[in-house]
């Protein structure tokens, strides 16, 4: 950590003493600073940390039982998590809300500027923005404090929801989404290794398991909410009535969060004067960033908003691969406290378990990606329609993430399961593949539910396998990494999706209207149009029709058969995990 280890009075090392204890000594602290080992506020405290200190009277009922056990979690009142809790669960819901509400908003909100062709920024550059910075939050609050770190992202996200519902120009309403979209994934991360800090590691499944239902309910209620709101009293309130709520979590937060939370002693270095900015690794930081940002780019408007021949595409991938370098030579020359430790990149268990979250995500975004187009070419039902028939996955999302809780809490076993998700998410595609084919009934329409079921399984039993497999000083980074991880498969699927349907639908579609006799110029015009929007279904006539939807179906078929491939990658990837003793 580049700092003096503590002296004898001071919070004792937490280094692993074998491959199976590593929990006792960082309990899915991970994420945190190895939670509570020493629970102890700073001692340049006020009167919120007062407070916090009040609410952890004795007489409470503590979670982590009444022994205390040198590395495990401090024994928190259980009043006093349940407080901090809801308040991180009131932000999260926030965060997701306001991400779907963007994507039932964002062509009316566009169109207020005459401006619909830019309507897409409004998701990108919210996303872009997460992605390149959400990796620096965790090892910020290892230097800063988690209290700190979080109070600015819950601020800042307020900031820019505010500027975004009183924008005059499309850009200044895209620039606030920018704002809000680096701190938003911060927001997450921190809500992640707080709960590390604060719970016992056989129950930070069953508790992020909650923040999961937090995320569902917020992403299933904003679209809807953001469509009421934006037809009753107009688009600004669904964002401007965001900063309240979030002013409410600094609040709480600012009364209720101790000042500290982290199990690591929180000490610079002598040699840098107790300054904590000269801790901070600003070049790492801004590599890697631009690092992200050159290789998420070219994917998200690859194909949509410039073609993949265009001569941006390979500039900015070999930009990425450039930096890549400049990135490992400064953390390993330079970097006296690395923003992303290479060394957790050194364990076999944290680069599958990043690895196993990435196919995982990809597949299980790909679905969510196809499955409302589908219901939209077979039933020809608007996009809102379409989408209910993705509950089943949100359901099992929640389901799969509160059951894996309670099984870890209960057996401290979690290894299996993460065999079980990816196998029950491969079950799910393989339906799909065997079954959808047009003509689908409502009960088939419940073959989502093992993917979703099997991805919020593997999202809680992923983050409890990464932080056992890392040192307890590596925690936060590696929950930031995790994240990033999640992020990445999302749009690398997405994207692969989009390319895969778009490849497949003009090469099935070129052959069906060659069979029917058209000429090259009305096949070349049929194409275009089916490929550009869905609404080309609507217009299509007779075996034209049946020649779009047959196609559409067919590449959704190979859309399918590609998660099902990722997700029986991720299970083969997933057998040499090593599982530790919780």
């Amino acid at each position: 950590m580049g700092q003096n280890d503590p002296g004898p009075s001071e919070a004792p090392s937490l280094k692993k003493e074998s491959e199976y204890s590593p929990l006792l000594n960082n309990q899915e602290s991970a994420s945190i600073s190895e939670a509570y080992a020493t629970f102890a506020p700073s001692s340049s405290t006020d009167s919120s940390d007062d407070s916090a200190r009040a609410s952890l009277s004795s007489d409470e009922e503590s979670l982590g039982g009444s022994t205390p056990v040198e590395g495990a979690p401090p024994q928190l009142p259980r009043a006093a998590v349940l407080r901090i809790i809801f308040v991180l669960l009131l932000a999260v819901f926030v965060f997701n809300a306001d991400s779907s509400l963007v994507m039932a908003t964002h062509p009316i909100i566009a169109s207020e500027f005459n401006a619909l062709e830019s309507s897409s920024w409004l998701v990108t550059g919210f996303g872009l923005a997460g992605s390149a910075t959400q990796v620096i939050f965790g090892k910020l609050s290892d230097i800063y404090g988690r209290k700190p770190i979080i109070l600015f992202c819950y601020i800042v996200f307020a900031i820019g929801c505010l500027i975004v519902g009183m924008g005059q120009s499309m850009v200044m309403v895209i620039l606030g989404r920018v704002l809000s979209g680096s701190v938003g994934a911060g927001m997450s991360v921190l809500v992640s290794i707080l709960i590390t800090d604060l719970i016992p590691i056989r129950e930070v499944a069953t508790w992020r398991a909650y923040v999961n239902v937090a995320a569902t309910t917020g992403r299933g209620v904003g679209g809807p909410l953001g469509g009421y709101l934006a037809d009753l009293i107009g688009w600004r309130y669904s964002f401007i009535g965001q900063a309240p709520l979030l002013l409410l979590a600094v609040v709480l937060c600012w009364i209720y969060l101790p000042a500290k939370t982290q199990r690591l002693p929180d000490l610079p270095s002598k040699e840098d004067g107790g300054n904590k900015l000269a801790r901070v690794d600003f070049l790492g930081s801004a590599l890697l960033g631009l690092l992200i940002l050159c290789f998420l780019l070219p994917l998200e408007i690859g194909g949509v908003k410039v073609p993949w021949t265009h001569p941006a595409i390979p500039a900015l991938f070999g930009s990425a691969a450039v930096l890549t370098v400049l990135f490992i030579v400064a953390e390993k020359r330079w970097a006296r406290e690395p923003i992303l430790p290479l060394e957790l990149f050194t364990r076999k268990d944290t680069v599958l378990s990043l690895l196993v979250m990435i196919l995982q995500a990809a597949a299980q975004l790909g679905l969510m990606f196809c499955v409302p187009l589908y219901f939209q070419v077979t039933m020809k039902v608007s996009s809102t329609e379409a989408g209910t028939h993705l509950l089943p996955a949100f359901a099992g999302n929640a389901i799969g993430a509160i059951l894996s809780g309670v099984f870890i809490n209960r057996t401290g076993k979690y290894k299996w399961l993460i065999y079980f998700a990816t196998l029950s998410a491969a079950l799910s595609y393989s339906l799909l593949l065997l079954r959808w084919h047009g003509k689908t009934n409502w009960w088939e329409a419940l073959y989502i539910f093992p993917g979703g079921f099997g991805t919020g399984m593997a999202q809680s039993v992923i983050f409890i396998s990464l932080q056992a497999a890392v040192e307890p000083h590596h925690i936060a980074p590696a929950v930031s990494a995790l994240y990033l991880s999640t992020g990445l498969g999302a749009i690398v699927g997405l994207a692969s999706m989009s390319a895969l349907l778009q490849q497949a639908l003009r090469k099935t579609l070129e052959s069906r209207l060659l069979a029917l006799g058209l000429e090259a110029a009305q096949r070349a015009e049929i194409i275009s149009s089916a490929v550009s929007s869905v609404d080309y279904i609507f217009q299509a006539k007779g075996k034209i029709a049946e020649a779009v939807v047959a196609s559409y179906v067919d590449g959704l078929w190979y859309t399918h058969g590609m998660s099902l491939a990722l997700s029986l990658l991720a299970f083969f990837l997933s057998l040499p995990l090593k599982e530790y003793k919780l």
